[in-house]
């Protein structure tokens, strides 16, 4: 990226904090109801003053003679009273969005060789808005949010905007992933996926503890040898890639200190071909350390794409007593993008559940997938929350594991896992909810550790 290209993001996002700041939120609806002469005299005046936005722009463009121009465009949408026409300021920021659609492709090119990135524009903290580029996605409707929140960003359709009141404390990681992962995703247009409940016993021990006057648990491992729970995992592994799955999710909790490295290794020594069989994204079990407890996400090159912490902690009761999951919060959360699927994210259990929490991501980045590793005695708060994000054209991959479940609350196992799929006004309502039912076997603790559900998200 230029110096010229970033300087006009940088202009895009301070007109749009100015729009945000000053608009009430009845003016979004009000322009979503423009009449098209009225947009169309818009446009016209907008383009007679800057005609480079009657074509695709380019870095070559981008001079002091366009941007000249823009800031003449702004002040030509200025009232006698220094107020600013913003029927006018949104219709230039609906242009430049649309007359950068080429560059932002090739910039979603350039973040595919990146680790991770960052907004595309520099004066974020100034102007509290983020922008990148906005991948599409196969099963989001055109105009999404639209009826249901009133904003911007409905008017756009190669940015995303992120604005930093919604986001609040959170750090934003993006990952642009690369082309080669869902290398045939363009032309199947669906997401095979595989998850697995692995299996029904408990590798881990529970430790209470007083903390500044709270009453708290740690998670503790005390096996020496984890080769047969490190086999497992690579055994469903293997199974999904017979069932040439996308993507495959396991439950939390249940990971090992050494399976990380483990599957990475397995990963690697496999050659090209048979790598090309394996899921793009592979989501590991969460592993509890040191007040961390983090899902570890892998690409089948066996690559560690990054650690997603769990942000909220986990209440649990004893006795009639309370104790607070004694995780340390990072704050961070990690945005995967792909053109075709949009944006992913893992929220681990209680993430999920905290509903404030879940709608600031699903509003800040938009979010298309939503993929949850529990260990939980229950899945009736998980239905719940599954509306939140169809409501939101957010598909949500939930998996539990038959080693959280405890004497008397076996009836809350008859599914240990759901896909909540949006679907098109003509499909079958029963096609919207994809149930995982537990095997017989977990009621009577005979778990063979052979369950792995197998389904597809498609486009729309």
């Amino acid at each position: 990226m230029n110096n010229t290209t970033q300087k006009l993001y940088n202009f895009i996002a301070l007109l749009c904090s100015e729009v945000i700041n000053s608009c009430p939120e009845d003016f979004f609806v009000n322009y979503s109801c423009i009449s098209l002469d009225e947009k169309a005299e818009l446009y016209s005046k907008i383009k007679n003053q800057v005609p480079a936005l009657e074509r695709q722009l380019s870095d070559q463009d981008f001079d002091d003679a366009f941007f000249n121009k823009l800031d003449d465009v702004v002040h030509s949408f200025t009232l006698q009273n220094r107020q600013k026409d913003f029927y006018g300021i949104i219709a230039l920021i609906q242009l430049l969005d649309d007359g950068l659609h080429t560059i932002l492709i090739s910039q979603i090119k350039d973040f595919q060789e990146d680790d991770f990135v960052v907004v595309l524009n520099s004066n974020r903290e100034t102007t509290g808005i983020g922008l990148l580029p906005r991948c599409s996605c196969a099963w989001e409707r055109k105009h999404r949010l639209s009826h249901s929140y009133n904003r911007l960003d409905n008017f756009l359709f190669n940015f995303l905007l992120l604005e930093n009141k919604i986001l609040g404390e959170l750090i934003d990681k993006h990952f642009f992933l690369k082309k080669d992962l869902f290398i045939d995703f363009e032309t199947k247009r669906y997401l095979t996926i595989a998850a697995t409940p692995l299996t029904q016993q408990r590798e881990f021990g529970v430790a209470t503890s007083i903390n500044e006057r709270i009453q708290v648990f740690d998670i503790t491992y005390e096996k020496k040898d984890y080769t047969q729970d490190n086999e497992l995992v690579w055994k469903k592994i293997e199974l999904s890639a017979h069932n040439k799955s996308d993507i495959i999710l396991f439950p939390e909790m249940l990971g090992t200190p050494t399976l990380e490295e483990y599957i990475s290794t397995k990963l690697k020594g496999l050659s090209e071909s048979e790598r090309a069989n394996y899921p793009s994204m592979i989501i590991l079990p969460s592993f509890w350390n040191k007040g961390k407890n983090s899902v570890s996400i892998l690409d089948r090159h066996g690559n560690v794409l990054c650690r997603q912490l769990k942000q909220n902690p986990f209440r649990i009761e004893a006795n009639g007593q309370g104790y607070l999951e004694n995780i340390k919060s990072s704050n961070v959360v990690n945005i995967f993008h792909f053109e075709g699927i949009g944006r992913i994210a893992i929220l681990i259990c209680k993430d999920f559940l905290t509903t404030k929490y879940m709608e600031q991501l699903m509003r800040c980045f938009k979010l298309t997938l939503i993929i949850v590793p529990s260990f939980s005695t229950g899945s009736y708060d998980f239905l719940r929350s599954f509306d939140l994000c169809a409501h939101d054209d957010c598909n949500v991959i939930w998996i539990n594991t038959c080693a959280a479940m405890e004497k008397g609350k076996e009836s809350n196992f008859e599914n240990i896992g759901y896909i909540r799929k949006r679907i098109s006004r003509t499909d079958d309502e029963a096609q919207m909810l994809c149930k995982m039912p537990a095997c017989q076997n977990a009621f009577v603790h005979k778990c063979q550790k052979d369950c792995i559900f197998i389904e597809k998200i498609n486009a729309i």
